[in-house]
């Protein structure tokens, strides 16, 4: 029996690595879409550009007809990964055109399942030029997403184009709000900077696991009838080591719609929605890595 397929875009990058090493250990052939090769030679890589819909479709294009049902779906974490480092059109840009373009082609050769990298980004805070606190905490996929600049508008405009292609064909897409991606060799850096419990304010100290966040792609494409949806998706504990009442009080004193206690090192993004969907559960946890 052949092995199934799994097309993974951006697998080359940071988080991308760990998912190409996951879907490999649980027994995928994994295609690799990037725009360069990985250091580490784990599977079929294409150099592609994904702002190119027709480069896109050549690339799948293999995959098409006899052998489309062998492909279980597409994870699509490619992208420029955070504002500011391009220009704010460049970022825009190529966000929203590659997501465009994956979906579209997923669409036009049959492809069922695809997953996209979304962003804690999108609620606003992380990149405003002038901070503001959440309307509540914990923060979950109903508090509203009010981005002002371009890299969390492209991640709010890509889960509404998520919803557009499951209407026109009933694709499941699932849109993963993600906190801070972190990979080993993360842990000690942040550590260092405990003592600076302002620094990790804006993204809520929160943290994910790449490896983590591996799994949880697994479960969006190996699940059925999700629909489409987008589910945070951050650890059950924070990157800091204060209680997490202590930041709130130290930083967040303005707000006061707080809607779970507050015991511990708890999270300040809620995964509670991505537990009930997918039935995922934390594996790396923080302290634990130091």
């Amino acid at each position: 029996m052949s092995k199934k397929t799994i097309i993974i875009t951006g697998g080359s990058g940071k988080a991308g690595v760990w998912l190409v090493k996951h879907f490999i250990e649980q027994g995928y052939e994994v295609i690799n879409l990037d725009w360069k090769l990985p250091e580490e030679p784990l599977c079929r890589t294409i150099i592609i550009d994904l702002n190119d819909l027709g480069q896109v479709h050549n690339a799948l294009a293999p995959f098409s007809g006899t052998n489309r049902s062998q492909v279980e779906g597409i994870v699509h974490f490619a992208a420029i990964p955070q504002a500011y480092t391009h220009t704010n059109d460049v970022c825009f840009r190529n966000n929203v055109m590659n997501t465009y373009n994956v979906l579209e082609a997923a669409a036009n050769f049959g492809i069922q399942k695809v997953v996209l990298a979304s962003s804690e980004s999108s609620y606003g805070m992380v990149f405003a030029s002038e901070y503001f606190a959440p309307q509540y905490l914990p923060v979950d996929e109903a508090h509203p997403q009010l981005p002002e600049d371009s890299y969390g508008l492209s991640k709010v405009v890509n889960e509404v184009t998520a919803e557009a292609f499951h209407r026109r064909t009933g694709m499941q897409v699932i849109s993963f709000r993600l906190g801070n991606i972190l990979i080993p060799e993360s842990y000690a850096t942040i550590q260092a900077k405990f003592a600076d419990t302002e620094g990790r304010k804006r993204i809520l100290w929160s943290y994910i696991d790449a490896r983590d966040v591996a799994s949880a792609c697994r479960l969006a494409i190996e699940k059925d009838g999700l629909g489409v949806q987008a589910l945070i998706l951050a650890a059950d504990d924070t990157s800091s080591d204060r209680d997490t009442q202590e930041l709130v009080a130290t930083h967040l004193a303005q707000v006061t719609d707080i809607r779970v206690p507050l015991e511990g090192r708890v999270s300040l993004l809620s995964n509670a929605k991505i537990k009930q969907v997918l039935g995922w559960e934390q594996q790396i946890y923080f302290m634990d890595q130091l």
